[in-house]
């Protein structure tokens, strides 16, 4: 942690997680309680993750809050829950005897700037990642150490997953006071390094309908809903966590798909119904069933979170063929020389372009519809949360408010 005059400052990042077991729904609004349990898998922070600086000073009047540049309300509730939390937390650890290791009063305001490296509100978990990190910022530069499944969850309920690499279990818990609602992590991200994720962005716009309005909506009118929370979900826990253990793809992959086309069927028996797949979302469910169907095996497995956006999980041999399948039928917009190969469209993890087989073309079908995918980020599974120990990555300057873009 770095000390700039009288500013104690600290830099973090964290990352997305992509559910494969999907949370909709809460028991109580106030402490984002769930209705049903939840499973997810955290991308690797190299290709999307949020960066936030967190500062106190005696010199601050009052909190405040950046995001991607632009100051924020301060007191939105979330984030006002997540700070009374942190703030309640250092106090406990003070009273409980420890030794305050920073010379600060807890009564010190905070400022925090926090940018994200892919679209916010667009469904790719843009808020899960911001809220862990604001949680675990807030933590370090408040000096708590004790699980934050809970400051994270009352900002954002699946922010509680990206407290943690690999694959994350959210346990919906049984307690009226959420204490028993936490994350924990099932594998770490060196399990399986086989497996690879595929974002295909299909919009980079806000989701027509936010995630907290559509989740209450469902809980309100959507018997679906009540029965997959009640009697479907434990069992798809059970085996999603057996699955990722033993690292049985086939498996792995059709229960993903399952329970991705279940949660989007509580949102269309939501009334009045909630559609978050647009067109390129069902052409690219056609071709990843057109696909496997080719190959006679599960070879990719899709989820849709609240969005359009795809998110394709594979294993290492499987990427080049399927990134060329998708090439092959959702072509780069023209514009260039020849914009086929333009890097731009494909972004992370380098993958080698290679030739589809005219079989496998056969078997895709429909004819190509260029321009409807912006763009593929490739990564993998990946760690949680980090410390960045450079002071040039702070996103707040000596005098605490943000730095000037470079």
């Amino acid at each position: 942690m770095a000390s700039e005059k009288r500013l104690e400052v600290v830099t973090c990042t964290a990352p997305v997680n992509i559910a494969v077991i999907k949370y909709w729904g809460k028991r109580d609004e106030e402490l984002i309680l769930p209705i049903n349990s939840s499973l997810s898998v955290t991308l690797h922070q190299d290709q999307l993750k949020t960066t936030t600086t967190a500062a106190i000073s005696r010199d601050f009047t009052e909190d405040r809050i950046w995001l991607n540049g632009r100051e924020e309300d301060v007191g939105q509730p979330r984030l006002q829950a997540c700070l009374r939390e942190i703030r309640r937390l250092a106090r406990k650890r003070r009273s409980d005897g420890h030794e305050d290791p920073l010379p600060l009063s807890l009564s010190y305001k905070v400022h925090v700037a926090s940018v994200n490296n892919f679209p916010t509100a667009a469904g790719l978990a843009s808020s899960a990642a911001g809220y862990a990190c604001l949680a675990y910022a807030l933590a370090r530069v408040y000096g708590v150490e004790s699980d934050l499944s809970e400051v994270a969850r009352r900002g954002s309920g699946s922010a509680c997953r990206s407290l943690y690499g690999g694959f994350v279990e959210w346990q919906m818990g049984e307690r009226a006071d959420g204490k028993d609602s936490i994350a924990r992590q099932v594998a770490p991200e060196s399990h399986w390094p086989e497996l690879r994720v595929l974002i295909l962005v299909v919009s980079t716009e806000k989701k027509p309908t936010g995630s907290t309005a559509g989740m209450q909506t469902s809980v309100e009118t959507s018997a679906l809903l009540r029965f997959r929370a009640e009697a479907l979900v434990p069992a798809r826990m059970a085996e999603m966590t057996r699955c990722v253990r033993e690292r049985d793809f086939q498996a792995f992959g059709q229960l993903t798909m399952k329970d991705s086309n279940q949660f989007h069927a509580t949102c269309m028996d939501t009334f009045p119904p909630i559609s978050y797949l647009n067109d390129t979302s069902r052409r690219i469910i056609q071709l990843a069933h057109c696909f496997n169907a080719h190959h006679g095996q599960t070879k990719v497995a899709y989820t849709f979170d609240a969005g359009a956006n795809a998110v394709i999980f594979t294993l290492d041999d499987t990427v080049a063929e399927f990134v060329a399948a998708v090439r092959h039928s959702f072509p780069p917009e023209l514009n260039g020389d020849n914009p086929a190969l333009s890097p731009r469209f494909l972004k992370g993890l380098p993958v080698e372009p290679v030739p589809l087989s005219d079989e496998l073309k056969a078997a895709l079908g429909t004819d190509p519809t260029p321009g409807v995918i912006k763009y593929i980020i490739a990564t993998q599974v990946g760690p949680g949360p980090q410390v960045l120990d450079d002071p040039g990555a702070h996103l707040l300057g000596p005098d605490g408010l943000p730095k000037a873009a470079a």
